[in-house]
């Protein structure tokens, strides 16, 4: 059987606030595969982003610290690593997209000086020869001229191209694993669109991993195998696309799905949202972190926090009720994303 190359175990991570020390990843746990996609969705303030910081080691110091659990990578674990040790990690055999270029990509250096500093960073070679690979990469992802481009600062391009830009930096030294967090979020959709294909593309070349982390679950289903669904720091659920879009079993996981648009909805017919918000670190339920939010919400939801349990082999969820859930479940053809050559549906509550 085939090795993880990434495997995240128990994963805690927290942030000294001026309110008080706030958990943002609570104890969460999965694993990719080499070659493989795995998309992390959920809405703004789930802990996507802290979980990729925390992989990469950009947690903001002092105040975030990982406190618990493993990061597994090729066998060695990250959370142990020093600072030295981690720089060899970062660009060389893990690459990262950051979810806005502009911040990203240094205003006052061009894009040629920081291209070429990863690669000599890693790489035993000359600057020219940097500038050389640079080019290439730059032509790679589909950027015209790019000996030109080279000379340029990141002000004189567009958002499509700095992004361009940003995926060429973390690919440019052929990591194993990329994180992409929201790497289309500033885009218009027919930018989005060549960027997941690009990625896509590139990953094919390179046959490295992706961790994709979105909040548009057309993506998820369009471009990956896996998706894990965070909600308030915790996993809500997990497993392959097929079975979370096919057998949606967390309250959330169904309410986010409900949510997307459909050809079909009458004229002038209100959107289905989730009631409410998702609730401050610092002012966390008792129970279930979903449960203010849950339409199916019982009394036991509100006395403990939920454990992951087993929906089938390899589909895990965190829910009292899901069994009751699955039970009633009424199965609704809803199109949310196509492939090359597949539609993807799931089923949904009716």
């Amino acid at each position: 059987m085939q090795e993880p190359l990434l495997t995240i175990s128990n994963l805690v991570t927290e942030f000294d606030t001026d309110e008080g020390r706030v958990r943002a990843v609570d104890n969460i746990s999965f694993s990719i595969n080499p070659g493989e996609t795995l998309g992390i969705v959920g809405e703004s303030g789930c802990g996507k982003s802290v979980t990729a910081q925390s992989i990469m080691r950009l947690l903001p110091q002092p105040m975030g610290q990982i406190v618990g659990g493993q990061i597994l990578f090729q066998g060695r674990d990250l959370v142990g690593l020093s600072i030295a040790e981690m720089q060899k990690v970062r660009g060389a055999r893990i690459g990262m997209v950051f979810q806005e270029p502009m911040t990203a990509l240094n205003p006052v250096h061009t894009i040629g000086r920081q291209l070429t500093e990863g690669i000599l960073l890693h790489k035993p070679i000359t600057k020219d020869q940097a500038i050389r690979e640079a080019i290439v990469m730059l032509d790679k992802v589909g950027i015209p001229s790019p000996d030109i481009r080279m000379t340029e600062y990141p002000h004189q391009l567009s958002g499509g191209m700095r992004q361009r830009v940003v995926i060429a930096m973390a690919l440019a030294c052929q990591p194993s694993l990329l994180i992409a967090d929201e790497p289309t979020t500033a885009l218009d959709v027919t930018i989005q669109a060549q960027i997941l294909e690009l990625i896509k593309e590139l990953q094919n070349q390179m046959g490295m991993a992706v961790m994709l982390i979105t909040h548009d679950l057309g993506v998820i289903a369009e471009t990956c195998s896996s998706v894990v669904v965070m909600y308030a720091g915790k996993i809500a659920e997990k497993g392959s696309v097929y079975d979370v879009f096919d057998r949606p079993t967390h309250p959330y996981t169904r309410g986010l799905l409900e949510s997307i648009p459909r050809l079909d909805t009458p004229p002038k017919s209100k959107l289905t949202i989730i009631p409410g918000m998702v609730p401050g670190l610092l002012d966390l339920p008792k129970g279930c972190r979903f449960e203010n939010r849950c339409r199916y919400r019982k009394d036991g939801c509100t006395v403990a926090p939920p454990q992951i349990d087993t929906v089938a082999p390899g589909h895990e969820v965190s829910c009292y009720e899901w069994r009751d859930l699955k039970a009633n479940t009424v199965a609704i053809d809803v199109v949310v994303g196509s492939g090359d050559s597949t539609t993807y549906k799931m089923s949904a509550i009716a």
